[in-house]
């Protein structure tokens, strides 16, 4: 057994959903908009620290009280995909009018290349997001029931309000989940099961804080994850560093980090923000209908409750063929997606111009007891579509789709 590796006795196969509560509040929200990364590059130098064991480390992440801090960072993503090139102006580009702000299109450019943030938050009600590319800005900002996003290079603002309210916001129902570091720690082990070794593996300078290396790899073979390593400070249990690697090698598929870091709370002018002079507002859809005289005054609250009903009802009807014919295989780290759409695979060669250069250079024709279809392959999550019109997907290599698929299951 490796060091300080965690005994299969202490684990199960419950899996409870409270992973929300793993990281402080203030930096979950804004890594959420960042697409989960919230991490940090290693110094020189590793401190010498107390040995820790990977529960205990769980325990400190759990049990951190953090709810202020700002700081500089760097995202690099590698998925291994071709470069897209013109594509997206190829095939008509932002249609619609959309503002360039719009956080949803906006902060789709983080899911490749190296991108420098700078980030502050106050507890769950105010955190800034600050993405510099050259001499342009784009900011987000979250502002108790405001949430605003201002991207210079156009000079064009999105604003929603009621970003507090709503579905949303409302605590889910079901199991309540642990109330204390331990039994977090404790739910989080036994979700890791047979499948997963969760180890602590040294220590690391992190934007000068000393941090322990939480490691988490696959224990199955066939999985594109080699491991995620996680830096979390020793002194107050905040993550600082997360860095996701393929089993192919080479750059990490994501490996992001924190430069600077200062836990003290930032001043709440950094939160203020004002639409500058000739700048373009565009109103989110849920202030457009606050604004609108036609609805009735519970009109959201009516419509959320009945349309959910009765889109849930038809939608579930109606749709009834496809969810059947979805299927999971597998479990742990080599779970795969199996969906039977019930019809041959379209042909590459009626797409688009630009599409088909694009399936092209990363699809590969295969062949085997299934049949013969395509494989879409990235550093982390493959797809196999086959003639026939079945879908292998999921964070496995290429093998073991056409295994999968071979299977007949």
């Amino acid at each position: 057994m490796a060091a300080n590796e965690v005994p299969s006795e202490v684990r199960g196969e419950t899996r409870r959903k409270a992973s929300r509560y793993v990281v402080p509040v203030a930096v979950a929200g804004v890594a959420a908009a960042t697409i989960g990364l919230v991490p940090a590059l290693a110094a020189a130098g590793d401190p010498d620290l107390p040995e820790i064991t990977a529960q205990q480390l769980i325990e400190k992440i759990a049990g951190s009280e953090t709810q202020t801090l700002s700081g500089t960072f760097k995202v690099s993503t590698d998925l291994g995909l071709p470069a897209l090139g013109g594509l997206a102006s190829g095939l008509g580009g932002q249609g619609g009018g959309a503002s360039t702000a719009d956080p949803t299109q906006k902060l789709t450019e983080l899911a490749s290349g190296t991108h420098t943030l700078r980030l502050a938050a106050d507890g769950p009600e105010r955190q800034r997001l600050t993405l510099l590319d050259g001499s342009d800005e784009y900011s987000l900002i979250h502002n108790g029931d405001d949430v605003w996003a201002y991207d210079s290079k156009s000079n064009e603002v999105f604003h929603e309000k009621g970003a507090s309210e709503g579905p949303g916001a409302e605590k889910p129902e079901g199991k309540e989940l642990p109330a204390t570091p331990k039994e977090l720690a404790d739910e989080v082990l036994k979700a890791a099961g047979d499948t997963t070794s969760i180890t602590v593996d040294g220590t690391a300078r992190v934007a000068g804080r000393d941090a322990y290396q939480l490691v988490i790899k696959p224990k199955q073979a066939g999985s594109t994850v080699a491991s995620v390593k996680i830096a979390v400070d020793a002194a107050n249990g905040t993550p600082l560093k997360f860095t996701l690697s393929s089993v192919e090698g080479g750059k990490p598929v994501v490996d992001a980090g924190f430069t600077k870091v200062d836990f003290a709370r930032p001043d709440a002018s950094v939160f203020a923000f004002e639409a500058p002079k000739g700048a373009k507002v565009t109103e989110g859809a849920a202030e457009e209908a606050r604004k609108s005289e036609k609805l009735p005054k519970n009109f959201e609250k009516d419509f959320g409750k009945d349309f959910g009903k009765d889109f849930g009802k038809e939608f579930g009807e109606g749709f009834g063929g496809f969810g059947k014919g979805l299927n999971v295989l597998g479990e742990g780290w080599t779970t795969i997606a199996k969906l039977d759409t019930g019809a041959p695979a379209p042909k590459t060669d009626e797409a688009p111009k630009e599409l088909q250069g694009l399936l092209d250079s990363f699809g590969d024709k295969v062949t085997g007891k299934f049949g013969s279809g395509t494989l879409f392959t990235t550093k982390l999550v493959n797809a196999l579509l086959t003639d026939d019109g079945k879908v292998y997907v999921g964070a496995v290599t290429k093998d073991a789709l056409v295994e999968a698929a071979n299977s007949g299951e």
